[in-house]
Protein backbone atom coordinates (compact mmCIF):
# COMPACT_ATOMS: atom_id res chain seq x y z
CA UNK A 1 0.00 0.00 0.00
CA UNK A 2 1.29 3.67 -0.84
CA UNK A 3 0.30 6.51 1.28
CA UNK A 4 -0.50 8.39 -1.87
CA UNK A 5 -3.44 5.78 -2.80
CA UNK A 6 -5.12 6.90 0.94
CA UNK A 7 -4.56 11.17 0.14
CA UNK A 8 -7.61 12.19 -2.02
CA UNK A 9 -6.60 15.55 -2.25
CA UNK A 10 -3.30 16.43 -0.97
CA UNK A 11 -3.44 20.74 -0.64
CA UNK A 12 -6.39 23.48 -0.39
CA UNK A 13 -6.04 27.52 -0.10
CA UNK A 14 -8.31 30.16 1.89
CA UNK A 15 -8.70 27.09 5.49
CA UNK A 16 -9.81 28.59 8.55
CA UNK A 17 -8.48 26.62 11.79
CA UNK A 18 -10.50 27.47 15.01
CA UNK A 19 -9.35 25.79 18.25
CA UNK A 20 -11.01 26.53 21.43
CA UNK A 21 -9.41 29.56 23.17
CA UNK A 22 -7.36 30.48 20.26
CA UNK A 23 -8.02 33.37 17.38
CA UNK A 24 -9.29 31.89 14.21
CA UNK A 25 -6.32 31.25 11.80
CA UNK A 26 -6.81 31.27 7.65
CA UNK A 27 -3.95 29.57 5.78
CA UNK A 28 -3.62 26.60 3.37
CA UNK A 29 -4.15 23.22 4.16
CA UNK A 30 -1.89 20.41 3.62
CA UNK A 31 -1.81 16.40 3.97
CA UNK A 32 1.01 14.03 3.67
CA UNK A 33 1.49 10.53 4.74
CA UNK A 34 1.54 10.79 8.73
CA UNK A 35 0.90 14.86 9.15
CA UNK A 36 -1.44 17.62 8.78
CA UNK A 37 -0.40 20.86 8.38
CA UNK A 38 -1.66 24.77 8.34
CA UNK A 39 0.36 27.65 6.95
CA UNK A 40 -0.55 30.49 7.22
CA UNK A 41 1.67 33.92 5.60
CA UNK A 42 0.28 37.29 7.78
CA UNK A 43 2.63 39.76 6.59
CA UNK A 44 2.06 39.53 2.71
CA UNK A 45 4.00 37.80 0.01
CA UNK A 46 7.30 38.75 1.12
CA UNK A 47 7.12 36.76 4.70
CA UNK A 48 7.86 33.53 5.51
CA UNK A 49 4.90 31.60 5.83
CA UNK A 50 4.14 30.41 9.80
CA UNK A 51 3.05 27.17 10.07
CA UNK A 52 -0.36 27.25 12.66
CA UNK A 53 -1.08 23.43 13.17
CA UNK A 54 1.50 20.32 12.67
CA UNK A 55 -0.94 17.20 13.31
CA UNK A 56 0.35 13.67 13.48
CA UNK A 57 -3.11 12.39 11.60
CA UNK A 58 -2.13 9.46 14.15
CA UNK A 59 -3.60 11.65 16.71
CA UNK A 60 -7.11 12.13 15.01
CA UNK A 61 -9.77 9.42 16.85
CA UNK A 62 -12.97 11.28 15.09
CA UNK A 63 -13.42 12.84 12.18
CA UNK A 64 -17.06 14.50 11.74
CA UNK A 65 -17.93 16.29 8.41
CA UNK A 66 -20.80 19.12 7.79
CA UNK A 67 -22.09 20.39 5.11
CA UNK A 68 -22.45 24.42 4.45
CA UNK A 69 -23.69 25.73 1.65
CA UNK A 70 -20.32 25.33 -1.33
CA UNK A 71 -18.23 24.66 1.49
CA UNK A 72 -17.99 22.22 3.85
CA UNK A 73 -16.78 21.83 8.35
CA UNK A 74 -14.44 19.14 9.58
CA UNK A 75 -14.26 19.00 13.23
CA UNK A 76 -11.38 17.05 13.96
CA UNK A 77 -11.80 15.30 17.70
CA UNK A 78 -7.86 14.08 18.74
CA UNK A 79 -7.11 11.41 21.49
CA UNK A 80 -4.89 13.54 23.17
CA UNK A 81 -8.79 15.36 23.55
CA UNK A 82 -8.17 18.60 21.87
CA UNK A 83 -10.89 19.59 19.29
CA UNK A 84 -10.16 21.46 15.81
CA UNK A 85 -12.45 22.50 13.54
CA UNK A 86 -11.50 23.30 9.62
CA UNK A 87 -13.71 25.51 7.40
CA UNK A 88 -12.78 24.38 3.83
CA UNK A 89 -13.65 25.91 0.86
CA UNK A 90 -15.28 23.95 -1.64
CA UNK A 91 -17.46 20.88 -1.12
CA UNK A 92 -15.83 18.22 -2.95
CA UNK A 93 -12.51 19.43 -1.28
CA UNK A 94 -13.91 18.81 2.46
CA UNK A 95 -15.14 15.30 1.71
CA UNK A 96 -11.76 14.71 0.00
CA UNK A 97 -9.94 15.82 2.90
CA UNK A 98 -12.37 14.12 5.91
CA UNK A 99 -11.98 10.60 3.56
CA UNK A 100 -7.88 10.95 3.46
CA UNK A 101 -7.66 12.15 7.07
CA UNK A 102 -9.78 9.16 8.38
CA UNK A 103 -8.16 6.19 5.67
CA UNK A 104 -4.53 8.00 7.15
CA UNK A 105 -5.40 7.34 10.77
CA UNK A 106 -6.98 4.23 10.38
CA UNK A 107 -3.61 2.25 8.80
CA UNK A 108 -2.95 -0.75 10.82
CA UNK A 109 -0.02 -2.02 9.53
CA UNK A 110 2.63 -1.35 12.51
CA UNK A 111 5.28 -0.74 10.56
CA UNK A 112 3.24 2.02 8.49
CA UNK A 113 2.93 3.86 10.88
CA UNK A 114 5.22 7.31 11.93
CA UNK A 115 8.15 5.62 14.58
CA UNK A 116 9.26 3.92 11.76
CA UNK A 117 9.60 7.14 9.22
CA UNK A 118 10.86 9.51 12.02
CA UNK A 119 14.49 10.74 11.96
CA UNK A 120 15.55 13.61 14.31
CA UNK A 121 19.16 14.30 13.68
CA UNK A 122 19.67 14.67 17.22
CA UNK A 123 19.11 11.22 18.23
CA UNK A 124 20.69 8.33 17.10
CA UNK A 125 18.44 4.95 16.57
CA UNK A 126 20.21 2.74 19.17
CA UNK A 127 20.02 5.47 22.35
CA UNK A 128 17.57 4.85 24.86
CA UNK A 129 16.52 1.56 24.01
CA UNK A 130 18.86 -0.23 26.88
CA UNK A 131 18.64 1.95 29.57
CA UNK A 132 16.61 0.20 32.14
CA UNK A 133 17.40 -3.84 31.44
CA UNK A 134 15.91 -6.31 33.94
CA UNK A 135 19.38 -7.39 34.45
CA UNK A 136 20.00 -4.15 35.82
CA UNK A 137 17.16 -4.46 38.52
CA UNK A 138 17.74 -7.61 39.52
CA UNK A 139 21.43 -7.19 40.64
CA UNK A 140 19.80 -4.86 43.14
CA UNK A 141 17.80 -7.70 44.11
CA UNK A 142 20.57 -9.96 44.28
CA UNK A 143 23.57 -7.87 46.64
CA UNK A 144 20.49 -8.02 49.30
CA UNK A 145 19.31 -11.59 48.65
CA UNK A 146 20.09 -14.62 47.19
CA UNK A 147 16.44 -16.61 47.10
CA UNK A 148 15.74 -15.51 43.43
CA UNK A 149 17.35 -15.72 40.31
CA UNK A 150 17.56 -14.49 36.80
CA UNK A 151 16.23 -16.69 34.18
CA UNK A 152 15.58 -17.17 30.38
CA UNK A 153 13.34 -19.60 30.18
CA UNK A 154 11.10 -17.39 27.70
CA UNK A 155 14.17 -16.04 25.76
CA UNK A 156 12.54 -17.15 22.35
CA UNK A 157 8.86 -16.33 23.74
CA UNK A 158 7.46 -20.17 23.36
CA UNK A 159 6.57 -20.38 27.43
CA UNK A 160 4.88 -17.02 27.52
CA UNK A 161 3.94 -14.61 24.50
CA UNK A 162 3.29 -11.94 26.19
CA UNK A 163 6.21 -11.84 28.78
CA UNK A 164 9.82 -10.58 27.86
CA UNK A 165 12.47 -12.99 27.45
CA UNK A 166 14.00 -12.83 31.15
CA UNK A 167 11.99 -12.86 34.01
CA UNK A 168 12.97 -12.95 37.94
CA UNK A 169 11.96 -16.11 40.18
CA UNK A 170 12.68 -17.88 43.09
CA UNK A 171 16.13 -19.25 43.27
CA UNK A 172 14.71 -22.76 44.29
CA UNK A 173 12.59 -23.15 41.50
CA UNK A 174 14.24 -24.69 37.98
CA UNK A 175 12.98 -23.81 34.70
CA UNK A 176 11.32 -27.47 34.23
CA UNK A 177 8.83 -26.34 36.63
CA UNK A 178 8.20 -23.33 35.26
CA UNK A 179 7.26 -24.32 31.91
CA UNK A 180 4.93 -26.53 33.84
CA UNK A 181 3.62 -23.82 36.22
CA UNK A 182 3.31 -21.72 33.01
CA UNK A 183 0.73 -24.34 31.36
CA UNK A 184 -1.42 -23.90 34.02
CA UNK A 185 -1.61 -19.85 33.99
CA UNK A 186 -3.57 -18.26 31.33
CA UNK A 187 -1.67 -17.00 28.43
CA UNK A 188 1.82 -18.86 29.92
CA UNK A 189 1.76 -15.59 32.40
CA UNK A 190 3.30 -18.05 35.79
CA UNK A 191 4.25 -15.94 38.58
CA UNK A 192 7.07 -13.69 38.67
CA UNK A 193 8.75 -11.14 40.74
CA UNK A 194 7.40 -7.64 40.12
CA UNK A 195 8.88 -5.16 43.44
CA UNK A 196 11.69 -7.00 45.89
CA UNK A 197 10.96 -4.37 49.35
CA UNK A 198 14.46 -3.99 50.77
CA UNK A 199 13.19 -2.62 54.06
CA UNK A 200 11.63 -6.14 55.22
CA UNK A 201 12.19 -8.81 52.17
CA UNK A 202 8.76 -8.88 51.09
CA UNK A 203 7.71 -9.40 47.53
CA UNK A 204 5.33 -8.74 45.61
CA UNK A 205 4.17 -11.07 42.21
CA UNK A 206 2.04 -10.97 39.40
CA UNK A 207 0.51 -13.25 36.99
CA UNK A 208 -2.62 -14.04 35.41
CA UNK A 209 -5.40 -16.74 36.49
CA UNK A 210 -4.90 -20.14 37.19
CA UNK A 211 -6.46 -22.28 34.63
CA UNK A 212 -8.23 -24.60 37.95
CA UNK A 213 -11.63 -24.60 35.95
CA UNK A 214 -14.61 -26.00 37.56
CA UNK A 215 -12.91 -29.22 38.24
CA UNK A 216 -10.76 -27.76 40.52
CA UNK A 217 -7.35 -28.85 38.88
CA UNK A 218 -4.00 -28.69 40.62
CA UNK A 219 -0.47 -27.86 39.43
CA UNK A 220 2.19 -28.82 41.91
CA UNK A 221 4.84 -26.62 40.23
CA UNK A 222 2.72 -23.55 40.37
CA UNK A 223 2.20 -24.66 44.59
CA UNK A 224 5.77 -25.17 44.66
CA UNK A 225 6.81 -22.13 43.30
CA UNK A 226 4.39 -19.69 45.32
CA UNK A 227 4.99 -21.99 48.25
CA UNK A 228 8.67 -21.03 47.46
CA UNK A 229 8.01 -17.46 48.45
CA UNK A 230 7.45 -17.80 51.58
CA UNK A 231 9.05 -19.05 54.93
CA UNK A 232 7.37 -21.77 56.84
CA UNK A 233 4.60 -20.35 59.23
CA UNK A 234 4.87 -17.17 56.97
CA UNK A 235 1.37 -16.23 55.26
CA UNK A 236 1.18 -14.81 52.40
CA UNK A 237 -1.84 -12.43 50.34
CA UNK A 238 -3.44 -13.07 46.72
CA UNK A 239 -5.01 -9.82 45.70
CA UNK A 240 -7.41 -10.86 42.88
CA UNK A 241 -9.19 -7.79 41.04
CA UNK A 242 -11.93 -9.70 40.32
CA UNK A 243 -15.08 -10.21 42.48
CA UNK A 244 -16.22 -13.17 44.41
CA UNK A 245 -18.92 -13.47 41.67
CA UNK A 246 -16.74 -12.79 38.71
CA UNK A 247 -14.00 -15.60 39.79
CA UNK A 248 -16.93 -18.08 39.72
CA UNK A 249 -18.27 -17.34 36.62
CA UNK A 250 -14.54 -17.39 35.25
CA UNK A 251 -14.19 -21.14 36.83
CA UNK A 252 -16.95 -22.50 34.83
CA UNK A 253 -15.06 -20.74 31.64
CA UNK A 254 -11.89 -23.01 32.77
CA UNK A 255 -9.93 -20.09 34.83
CA UNK A 256 -10.24 -19.52 38.30
CA UNK A 257 -8.34 -18.63 41.27
CA UNK A 258 -5.99 -20.72 43.54
CA UNK A 259 -7.64 -22.68 46.35
CA UNK A 260 -7.01 -22.26 50.14
CA UNK A 261 -6.55 -25.94 50.33
CA UNK A 262 -4.07 -26.30 47.92
CA UNK A 263 -2.37 -22.92 48.68
CA UNK A 264 -2.86 -22.79 52.21
CA UNK A 265 -0.26 -20.60 53.47
CA UNK A 266 -1.91 -18.03 50.94
CA UNK A 267 -4.95 -15.69 51.82
CA UNK A 268 -7.39 -14.76 49.20
CA UNK A 269 -8.80 -11.04 48.92
CA UNK A 270 -11.12 -9.52 46.18
CA UNK A 271 -10.44 -5.76 45.38
CA UNK A 272 -12.77 -5.87 41.87
CA UNK A 273 -11.47 -2.90 39.08
CA UNK A 274 -12.96 -2.30 36.12
CA UNK A 275 -10.41 -3.20 33.14
CA UNK A 276 -12.56 -3.04 29.59
CA UNK A 277 -15.55 -1.72 28.11
CA UNK A 278 -16.92 0.06 31.52
CA UNK A 279 -13.83 1.62 31.86
CA UNK A 280 -13.71 3.09 28.13
CA UNK A 281 -16.99 3.81 28.34
CA UNK A 282 -16.81 6.03 32.07
CA UNK A 283 -13.38 7.80 30.01
CA UNK A 284 -15.57 8.92 26.80
CA UNK A 285 -18.14 9.99 28.99
CA UNK A 286 -16.31 12.37 31.47
CA UNK A 287 -14.98 14.25 28.24
CA UNK A 288 -18.17 14.78 27.13
CA UNK A 289 -18.96 16.36 30.65
CA UNK A 290 -15.88 18.19 30.25
CA UNK A 291 -16.59 19.87 26.67
CA UNK A 292 -20.06 20.97 27.62
CA UNK A 293 -18.99 24.32 28.43
CA UNK A 294 -22.39 25.88 28.46
CA UNK A 295 -23.61 23.25 31.41
CA UNK A 296 -24.67 24.55 34.64
CA UNK A 297 -23.34 23.32 37.98
CA UNK A 298 -26.32 21.16 38.88
CA UNK A 299 -25.92 19.27 35.66
CA UNK A 300 -22.23 19.17 35.63
CA UNK A 301 -21.98 17.86 39.21
CA UNK A 302 -24.40 15.06 37.78
CA UNK A 303 -22.41 13.91 34.80
CA UNK A 304 -19.69 14.00 36.98
CA UNK A 305 -21.12 11.35 39.59
CA UNK A 306 -22.77 9.25 36.59
CA UNK A 307 -19.61 8.63 34.67
CA UNK A 308 -17.28 7.20 37.44
CA UNK A 309 -14.13 8.35 36.64
CA UNK A 310 -13.06 8.98 40.28
CA UNK A 311 -14.67 5.96 41.66
CA UNK A 312 -12.27 4.30 39.37
CA UNK A 313 -9.27 6.18 40.39
CA UNK A 314 -10.37 6.20 44.08
CA UNK A 315 -10.44 1.89 43.54
CA UNK A 316 -7.02 1.99 41.98
CA UNK A 317 -4.99 3.89 44.82
CA UNK A 318 -7.53 1.94 47.10
CA UNK A 319 -6.37 -1.17 46.03
CA UNK A 320 -2.35 -0.16 44.97
CA UNK A 321 -2.90 1.01 48.93
CA UNK A 322 -3.76 -2.53 50.02
CA UNK A 323 -0.89 -3.93 48.11
CA UNK A 324 1.60 -1.29 49.77
CA UNK A 325 0.25 -1.80 53.51
CA UNK A 326 0.43 -5.71 53.00
CA UNK A 327 4.20 -5.71 52.07
CA UNK A 328 5.28 -2.39 54.56
CA UNK A 329 3.18 -3.21 57.51
CA UNK A 330 1.97 -6.60 57.75
CA UNK A 331 5.73 -7.78 56.24
CA UNK A 332 3.77 -10.08 54.05
CA UNK A 333 4.22 -10.82 50.31
CA UNK A 334 1.98 -10.21 47.92
CA UNK A 335 0.55 -12.08 44.58
CA UNK A 336 -1.88 -9.59 42.04
CA UNK A 337 -3.80 -10.88 39.37
CA UNK A 338 -6.85 -10.64 37.58
CA UNK A 339 -7.70 -12.43 34.57
CA UNK A 340 -5.03 -12.06 32.38
CA UNK A 341 -2.25 -10.18 34.11
CA UNK A 342 -1.69 -7.37 31.40
CA UNK A 343 -4.44 -5.02 32.54
CA UNK A 344 -5.48 -4.46 36.04
CA UNK A 345 -2.43 -6.25 37.82
CA UNK A 346 0.08 -3.90 36.29
CA UNK A 347 -1.81 -0.98 37.64
CA UNK A 348 -1.86 -2.27 40.84
CA UNK A 349 1.87 -3.49 41.14
CA UNK A 350 3.15 -0.01 39.38
CA UNK A 351 1.20 1.92 41.45
CA UNK A 352 2.19 0.16 45.02
CA UNK A 353 6.03 0.44 43.89
CA UNK A 354 5.53 4.65 43.51
CA UNK A 355 3.65 4.31 46.77
CA UNK A 356 6.60 2.43 48.11
CA UNK A 357 9.57 2.94 46.93
CA UNK A 358 10.87 6.49 46.81
CA UNK A 359 13.65 5.53 43.74
CA UNK A 360 10.33 5.25 41.50
CA UNK A 361 9.86 8.57 42.26
CA UNK A 362 12.69 10.14 40.49
CA UNK A 363 12.51 10.84 36.85
CA UNK A 364 14.45 8.25 35.77
CA UNK A 365 13.30 5.97 38.46
CA UNK A 366 9.68 6.49 36.85
CA UNK A 367 10.99 5.73 33.20
CA UNK A 368 12.29 2.46 34.49
CA UNK A 369 9.48 1.26 36.43
CA UNK A 370 7.00 2.28 33.08
CA UNK A 371 9.47 0.10 31.25
CA UNK A 372 9.35 -2.98 33.58
CA UNK A 373 5.70 -2.83 34.77
CA UNK A 374 3.66 -1.99 31.37
CA UNK A 375 5.94 -2.27 28.25
CA UNK A 376 8.07 -5.40 28.95
CA UNK A 377 5.64 -6.76 31.07
CA UNK A 378 3.18 -6.82 28.60
CA UNK A 379 0.41 -4.45 28.76
CA UNK A 380 -1.46 -4.41 24.99
CA UNK A 381 -1.09 -0.75 24.50
CA UNK A 382 -1.95 -1.22 20.23
CA UNK A 383 -5.43 -2.71 21.57
CA UNK A 384 -5.95 -0.14 24.03
CA UNK A 385 -5.00 2.96 22.99
CA UNK A 386 -6.38 2.18 19.80
CA UNK A 387 -9.15 4.76 20.51
CA UNK A 388 -9.13 7.38 22.50
CA UNK A 389 -12.50 9.10 23.76
CA UNK A 390 -14.17 10.35 20.75
CA UNK A 391 -14.19 7.50 18.39
CA UNK A 392 -17.49 6.77 16.46
CA UNK A 393 -15.91 2.61 15.62
CA UNK A 394 -17.61 0.46 17.79
CA UNK A 395 -15.37 -0.39 20.91
CA UNK A 396 -13.00 -3.51 20.46
CA UNK A 397 -10.57 -4.15 23.06
CA UNK A 398 -9.72 -0.20 23.99
CA UNK A 399 -9.71 0.86 27.58
CA UNK A 400 -7.76 3.52 29.13
CA UNK A 401 -6.04 1.69 31.91
CA UNK A 402 -2.79 3.71 31.46
CA UNK A 403 -4.60 6.59 31.29
CA UNK A 404 -6.15 5.72 35.09
CA UNK A 405 -2.32 5.14 36.36
CA UNK A 406 -1.24 8.28 35.05
CA UNK A 407 -4.01 9.54 36.61
CA UNK A 408 -3.46 7.98 39.78
CA UNK A 409 0.35 9.10 40.02
CA UNK A 410 -1.34 12.66 39.71
CA UNK A 411 -3.55 12.13 42.59
CA UNK A 412 -0.12 11.07 44.57
CA UNK A 413 1.71 14.16 42.92
CA UNK A 414 -1.24 16.85 44.26
CA UNK A 415 -1.54 14.74 47.86
CA UNK A 416 2.52 14.75 47.73
CA UNK A 417 3.97 17.81 45.83
CA UNK A 418 7.17 17.54 47.46
CA UNK A 419 8.04 13.65 46.53
CA UNK A 420 8.31 12.94 43.21
CA UNK A 421 10.86 14.52 41.23
CA UNK A 422 8.86 15.05 37.97
CA UNK A 423 6.21 17.17 37.01
CA UNK A 424 2.28 17.02 35.55
CA UNK A 425 3.91 17.78 32.16
CA UNK A 426 5.77 14.39 32.35
CA UNK A 427 2.45 12.41 32.33
CA UNK A 428 0.81 14.60 30.16
CA UNK A 429 3.77 13.76 27.57
CA UNK A 430 3.23 9.77 28.57
CA UNK A 431 -0.39 10.06 27.67
CA UNK A 432 -0.52 11.90 24.17
CA UNK A 433 2.37 9.53 23.07
CA UNK A 434 0.66 6.34 24.19
CA UNK A 435 -2.45 7.37 21.76
CA UNK A 436 -0.25 8.97 18.99
CA UNK A 437 3.85 9.26 18.65
CA UNK A 438 6.56 9.61 17.06
CA UNK A 439 8.59 7.13 19.31
CA UNK A 440 8.40 3.74 19.40
CA UNK A 441 7.69 2.34 23.32
CA UNK A 442 4.40 1.91 23.19
CA UNK A 443 4.32 0.53 19.80
CA UNK A 444 2.52 -3.53 19.40
CA UNK A 445 1.33 -5.18 22.69
CA UNK A 446 4.23 -7.55 23.84
CA UNK A 447 8.16 -7.49 23.31
CA UNK A 448 7.80 -10.08 21.51
CA UNK A 449 5.58 -8.39 18.54
CA UNK A 450 8.26 -5.49 19.22
CA UNK A 451 11.33 -8.08 18.35
CA UNK A 452 8.84 -9.46 15.31
CA UNK A 453 8.98 -5.59 13.66
CA UNK A 454 12.13 -5.19 14.63
CA UNK A 455 11.00 -1.53 16.78
CA UNK A 456 14.31 -1.26 18.54
CA UNK A 457 16.18 -1.60 15.17
CA UNK A 458 14.52 1.32 13.49
CA UNK A 459 12.58 3.22 16.05
CA UNK A 460 13.42 6.42 18.34
CA UNK A 461 13.00 5.53 22.13
CA UNK A 462 10.78 8.33 23.60
CA UNK A 463 13.75 7.82 26.75
CA UNK A 464 16.39 9.12 24.46
CA UNK A 465 14.30 12.77 23.76
CA UNK A 466 13.07 12.93 27.68
CA UNK A 467 16.67 12.51 28.75
CA UNK A 468 18.18 15.01 26.49
CA UNK A 469 19.51 17.51 28.92
CA UNK A 470 17.47 20.76 27.31
CA UNK A 471 14.45 18.68 27.20
CA UNK A 472 14.55 16.67 30.72
CA UNK A 473 14.90 20.18 32.71
CA UNK A 474 11.75 21.07 31.37
CA UNK A 475 9.96 18.09 33.10
CA UNK A 476 11.23 18.31 36.54
CA UNK A 477 9.13 19.36 39.75
CA UNK A 478 10.99 22.79 40.71
CA UNK A 479 9.77 21.79 44.41
CA UNK A 480 11.06 17.98 44.76
CA UNK A 481 12.68 17.00 47.68
CA UNK A 482 13.97 13.62 47.90
CA UNK A 483 11.44 11.83 50.16
CA UNK A 484 12.52 7.60 50.83
CA UNK A 485 9.77 7.55 53.36
CA UNK A 486 6.31 5.32 51.96
CA UNK A 487 4.01 7.91 50.77
CA UNK A 488 0.45 6.85 52.16
CA UNK A 489 -2.83 8.84 49.60
CA UNK A 490 -5.46 9.72 50.81
CA UNK A 491 -8.50 7.27 49.29
CA UNK A 492 -11.54 9.50 50.89
CA UNK A 493 -13.35 10.37 48.07
CA UNK A 494 -12.98 14.18 49.32
CA UNK A 495 -9.13 13.29 48.15
CA UNK A 496 -9.71 12.76 44.67
CA UNK A 497 -9.51 15.13 42.42
CA UNK A 498 -10.31 15.54 38.63
CA UNK A 499 -7.39 16.10 36.92
CA UNK A 500 -7.74 19.25 35.36
CA UNK A 501 -4.75 19.75 33.79
CA UNK A 502 -5.50 16.82 31.27
CA UNK A 503 -9.67 17.10 31.28
CA UNK A 504 -9.69 20.73 30.49
CA UNK A 505 -5.97 21.45 28.42
CA UNK A 506 -7.39 22.73 25.34
CA UNK A 507 -10.53 24.05 26.99
CA UNK A 508 -9.52 26.92 29.23
CA UNK A 509 -5.94 28.78 28.91
CA UNK A 510 -3.44 27.56 31.54
CA UNK A 511 -1.53 30.73 30.49
CA UNK A 512 -1.36 32.28 34.01
CA UNK A 513 -0.61 28.74 35.51
CA UNK A 514 2.19 28.26 33.24
CA UNK A 515 3.56 31.55 34.16
CA UNK A 516 3.53 30.92 37.62
CA UNK A 517 5.08 27.62 37.76
CA UNK A 518 7.83 29.20 35.03
CA UNK A 519 8.69 31.74 37.93
CA UNK A 520 8.56 28.72 40.65
CA UNK A 521 11.43 27.09 38.20
CA UNK A 522 13.50 30.29 37.89
CA UNK A 523 13.39 31.42 41.68
CA UNK A 524 14.32 27.18 42.42
CA UNK A 525 17.02 27.26 39.82
CA UNK A 526 18.38 30.61 41.27
CA UNK A 527 18.20 29.49 44.99
CA UNK A 528 19.85 25.83 44.76
CA UNK A 529 23.52 26.10 44.15
CA UNK A 530 25.34 23.00 44.78
CA UNK A 531 25.06 22.40 48.39
CA UNK A 532 22.28 24.40 49.70
CA UNK A 533 19.03 23.23 50.57
CA UNK A 534 16.64 22.59 48.36
CA UNK A 535 13.84 25.05 48.07
CA UNK A 536 11.29 22.00 48.49
CA UNK A 537 13.09 21.46 51.87
CA UNK A 538 13.05 25.40 52.63
CA UNK A 539 9.10 25.41 51.49
CA UNK A 540 8.43 22.50 53.42
CA UNK A 541 9.53 23.69 56.55
CA UNK A 542 8.08 26.42 56.32
CA UNK A 543 4.80 25.50 55.77
CA UNK A 544 5.29 23.06 58.71
CA UNK A 545 6.02 25.85 61.23
CA UNK A 546 3.24 27.68 62.36
CA UNK A 547 5.77 30.49 63.43
CA UNK A 548 6.70 31.17 60.09
CA UNK A 549 2.62 31.66 59.65
CA UNK A 550 2.54 34.24 61.95
CA UNK A 551 5.51 35.84 60.96
CA UNK A 552 4.37 35.68 57.43
CA UNK A 553 1.18 37.25 58.18
CA UNK A 554 2.67 40.02 60.13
Amino acid sequence: MEFSELIKTATVENVLLSCAGLPVVKGTLCITSHHLLLSSCTGGDSQPSTVELWLLIRNVDAVEKRPAGSSGTITLRCKDLKVLQLEIPGMEECLNIASSIEALSSVDSVMMMYPFFYRPQSLKLEEGWHLFPLEQYFQQIASQTSRWRLSNVNRDFTICPTYPPAVIVPAAVDDDALRKAARFRQGGRFPVLSYYHPKNGTVMLRSSQPLTGPNRKRCHEDELLLGMVLDEGEQGFIIDTRSAQAVKQARMTGGGTEPKSSYPQWKRLHRPLERGRPLQESFIKLVEACNDTLTNMDRWLSRLESCRWLSHVKAALSTAYLAAQCMDREEASVLVHGVEGTDTTLLVTALAQVILDSSCRTLTGFQGLLEREWIQAGHPFRLRCARSASSHARLKQEAPLFLLFLDCVWQLSHQFPFSLEFSERLLLTLFDNAYASAYGIFLCNNEKERCLCKVKERTHSLWAWLNQPGEKKKYLNPLYSPNALVIWPSVEPQSIQLWQGLFFRWIRSSQHLDEAWGEIQRLAESHNPPGKESTGNRLREALSDPAAWTENER
